[in-house]
């Protein structure tokens, strides 16, 4: 089995630590549980990145199963790039500029 490589966008790595940080706020174990479920849904798409579903603009689309989040990610050879972690009730497709004109 080959290795995948993972790239954060830049903005996605301050929007999964800015998420974590209000969970932090609120109670460490939700912290804890919300890093916990950020590293298994990476996890998931390593092992099978083709498994999501097709998104939007060439992506895909973990959910998060028990937080109001899910990232956003796409395949480019033996590398997943993820562009967005999104929270889902929030300004929703606000991601694809930077997908379209930073991430190439």
């Amino acid at each position: 089995m080959d290795k995948w490589t993972i790239e954060f966008h830049p903005d996605a790595s301050d929007e999964a630590e800015a998420a974590n940080n209000w969970y932090a706020e609120r109670s460490l174990l939700a912290s804890r549980s919300f890093v916990s479920e950020l590293i298994h849904a990476v996890d998931q798409v390593v092992e099978a990145p083709e498994m999501w579903p097709l998104y939007e603009a060439g992506t895909r689309r973990y959910v998060f199963p028990r937080f109001p989040f899910s990232f956003v990610y796409r395949i480019l050879e033996k590398k997943i790039q993820i562009v967005a972690v999104a929270h889902s009730k929030r300004k929703p497709g606000y991601w694809k500029s930077r997908y379209l004109n930073t991430i190439r």
